[in-house]
């Protein structure tokens, strides 16, 4: 049953261009309206995937730090009398690192979130706007001490990688942002998807991305300048001084259930992948005509459970317990990973094993997605 709760609100301040929602930006919300779908929509998913208490609540999406507080404290109230909070529970909520914004973070920390992680991306005014980030860096930086100050953990993003970014540039970027000593840092490297601005711009020659190697040597100024500071990688892109690792990205990444409600929003619960309508107006009407949002809930087969439990798990530091997941999905361990490909691997140095958890080395943290290619059972893989 879900101990991990997502609630996805769906607009935003304005049409932005990293937004996945910005066709869906409204002058107005019915506010009302609103927090009476998204209880029904708890109130539902608690019926199906309640039981134990949550132990982490995550607000994402457009724009959540510009929910009213009154919102988000009534949500809060709801999920904790349908599931009960763990004494400990970790209460996030995404930010955008503007003034509009950090002007709320005294009414959202009194209304229950006691963690933000802020989209700051970058602390130079030419990289923000290269990523079409809409604020500036000094507005970044006043929104991350007002969250400081409101919040008793704070994460921030930086994005590396970019065109100039030399291994001295970023060793300054990156020290820079862990002296303001924040807890947790998501480090990504910039990564060209298809159909984005940046793909048009590289296939326009506007733009030429760093090579493998250089942005190899950047992923392992990172892995040493983090460490150093107290902060070292427990996944992939994240790192965290000890206690402060996101409790509810690591639900994701240990295979747990989680509850997913709110327009677009994804679940897993006891096998089955729950996804709520994307649209707001296709949601709102499915809540009236059924109770709740979903649009699919579809029972995954024992592979592909196995399959995603295993790739998001090699993401961790930690690794995967492969006699755990053997246990939980029926399936032998040559079921689950090529042995061959491991026990070369892991000579190479990439991977590691310790009885039965396998785990990336950190040599093979930055080509993650080739070796999990080679490792991961061919069985999995075609399913």
């Amino acid at each position: 049953m879900a101990r991990a709760l997502y609630i996805h609100w769906p607009f935003c301040a304005k049409k932005c261009p990293y937004c996945d929602f910005n066709s869906h930006v409204r002058e107005g919300v019915d506010v009302a309206a609103w927090e009476r779908a998204l209880i029904a929509d708890l109130r539902a998913e608690a019926e199906v995937a309640g039981g134990e208490a949550l132990t982490s609540i995550f607000f994402g999406g457009g724009t959540p730090s510009l929910m009213p507080p009154a919102l988000v404290a009534a949500l809060l109230a709801e999920a904790e009398r349908l599931w009960g909070f763990d004494r400990d529970i970790e209460i996030t909520l995404e930010a955008n690192p503007s003034s509009v914004e950090a002007a709320k973070f005294a009414g959202l920390a009194a209304a229950g979130v006691n963690r933000v992680s802020l989209g700051v991306q970058s602390l130079d005014d030419a990289e923000l706007a290269f990523l079409g980030r809409l604020h500036g860096a000094e507005e970044a930086l006043a929104a991350l001490g007002t969250a400081q100050a409101h919040f008793a953990r704070v994460s921030f993003d930086m994005i590396y990688a970019l065109p100039g970014h030399t291994p001295a540039v970023w060793e300054e970027r990156l020290t820079r942002a862990l002296g303001f000593g924040t807890g947790h840092l998501s480090l990504y490297q910039l990564t060209i998807e298809p159909g984005t601005r940046f793909a048009s711009d590289v296939r326009r020659g506007r733009l030429v991305p760093l090579g493998d190697d250089a942005a190899a040597e950047l992923f392992d100024i990172t892995q040493a300048l983090t460490a150093a500071a107290g902060l070292p990688a427990y996944e992939t892109s994240n790192h965290a001084r000890a206690g402060e690792e996101s409790r509810h990205n690591l639900a994701y990444w240990r295979y747990r259930d989680y509850a997913g409600i709110g327009p677009g929003a994804h679940g897993r619960r006891g096998g089955v992948a729950t996804v709520r309508h994307k649209k707001p107006e296709n949601f709102l009407a499915a809540v009236a005509r059924q109770g709740d949002g979903i649009a699919e809930a579809r029972p995954l087969a024992v592979a592909d459970q196995a399959a995603e439990a295993l790739l998001m798990g090699l993401r961790l530091s930690e690794g995967v317990d492969l006699a755990a997941l053997s246990a939980r999905f029926g399936l032998p361990r040559e079921g689950l990973v090529d042995e061959g490909a491991l026990a070369r691997l892991r000579g190479l140095g990439l991977m590691w094993t310790q009885g039965a958890r396998i785990g990336v080395a950190p040599p093979g943290r930055g080509v993650l997605d080739a070796l999990l290619a080679e490792m991961v059972a061919d069985t999995l893989v075609a399913a």
